[in-house]
């Protein structure tokens, strides 16, 4: 009787079937590719963050929220499922498989609040600059960030009786059908809800930023017009013109050099309204007297291209961030559209755990993602790289040149 009881509790912890077997070596090498690429990529993102001063701005808090889920993921979860593929078998008992779930979806949950986050926060610094003021303060920041963990550990928490084991994928997940309405309606919230919040604000960022585009294009042309065609006009006319395009185009473009939590991580300050603009000594003499040369001049080529230049940063971090969403998407549907079509089981296994073993690939892109699309990063690893590396370095050159 005993006997039978314990092996029934072993092939409930067993995923060996004959059609995986071979399978498992490529999900072992996938993984130990993951557990090297994402530890290593989000634990540089992280300390770039903190040694970089230019990269440590109010956006890119959030960009070390997602990369401290994904390096729990990495560091802590990743090689457990590996040790999982390896023997076909989880070896580790039911608490930690409930540990393990649970540590799972907190990690994927935290991964969707902060897209939301940084997908939310990107629009309004084209829409409602105060509020995003207001929300991206210290005290907002650390509340903000506080509530994705709270939140993701709250909707999981409950589902800690029905972690299971799952054969069919080799790892630890909620039980198909016990946890069930709760489960369903915590998946559809987030990764139905969630991410279709994620697009909707990408969306109405383009429209944005198409619109005041085309605007300002049609005001540049139009100035190439009048130039061409001189004619008279009423006192401040192009002045009122060139101040709405200025604003217009000002709502697309990131006030780099106003504080140093901006997004491109520039630390130049332009002077303020307030500040003196005449070095000369003519503080103190009334406006009559002062030389015409102290007149502050009107937007010139030089503003605009400055100006351009902080809408094409704005773009390229949006864009940075849009390629985050879509990775993560496109690393989570297969499974979800699986799991929805399949509820009887009867695809095979390897689909099943091919699809759930893309899912990992999430945890580790985003750095590459970073490096490839955002300047200050590239330059921010690049820094750590070469700090790593000058140590052996010295140590080399003084073995080579020792006497």
């Amino acid at each position: 009787m005993l006997l039978n009881v314990t092996n029934q509790t072993e092939d409930a912890f067993s995923c060996y079937s004959a059609s995986v077997e071979g399978y498992r070596y490529f999900a072992v090498l996938w993984g130990c590719a993951v557990t090297i690429v994402g530890t290593v990529g989000n634990l540089m993102t992280v300390l770039a963050f903190a040694l970089d001063s230019q990269l440590r701005t109010r956006f890119n808090v959030l960009i070390v929220n997602l990369a401290l889920a994904d390096l729990l993921y990495c560091t802590v979860l990743q090689p457990i499922s590996v040790d999982s593929y390896l023997h076909l078998r989880w070896r580790s008992g039911q608490v930690l498989c409930s540990t393990f779930g649970l540590l799972l979806f907190l990690s994927n949950s935290v991964s969707i609040i902060t897209l939301c986050l940084v997908a939310i926060s990107r629009y309004l610094l084209v829409a409602k600059r105060a509020l995003f003021e207001r929300l991206s303060s210290n005290c907002g920041l650390v509340s903000l960030l506080l509530a994705s963990w709270a939140l993701g550990l709250a909707s999981f928490l409950p589902l800690w009786p029905v972690f299971v084991f799952v054969p069919q994928v080799c790892t630890c997940s909620f039980h198909r059908t016990e946890g069930r309405p709760y489960t369903t309606i915590l998946l559809f919230f987030y990764f139905f809800v969630g991410l279709s919040c994620v697009g909707t604000f990408y969306f109405l960022i383009y429209r944005r930023v198409r619109v005041a585009s085309k605007a300002l294009l049609r005001y540049r042309l139009s100035r190439r017009s009048s130039k061409k065609k001189p004619a008279p006009s009423a006192p401040g006319t192009d002045d009122s013109v060139e101040s709405g395009m200025a604003t217009m185009s000002s709502e697309l473009s990131i006030q780099s050099t106003q504080s140093k939590d901006d997004v491109n991580g520039d630390t130049a300050r332009p002077k303020t309204p307030d500040e003196p603009t005449n070095q000369s000594g003519d503080e103190g003499k009334p406006k009559s007297a002062r030389p015409i040369s102290s007149v502050p001049a009107p937007a010139t080529a030089e503003s605009h291209t400055a100006t351009s230049g902080e809408d094409t940063e704005f773009k390229r971090v949006t864009r940075m961030c849009f390629a985050v969403f879509l990775c993560f998407v496109c690393c989570f549907v297969p499974f979800l559209i699986l799991n929805i079509v399949d509820k009887g089981g009867r695809a095979p296994q390897v689909l099943h755990m091919f699809c759930a073993n893309l899912t990992w690939l999430n945890s580790c892109i985003n750095p590459v993602l970073y490096a490839v699309m955002n300047r200050q990063f590239r330059k921010g690893y690049q820094s750590l790289l070469t700090r790593a590396v000058t140590p052996f370095t010295c140590l080399w050159s003084k073995r080579a040149y020792k006497p």
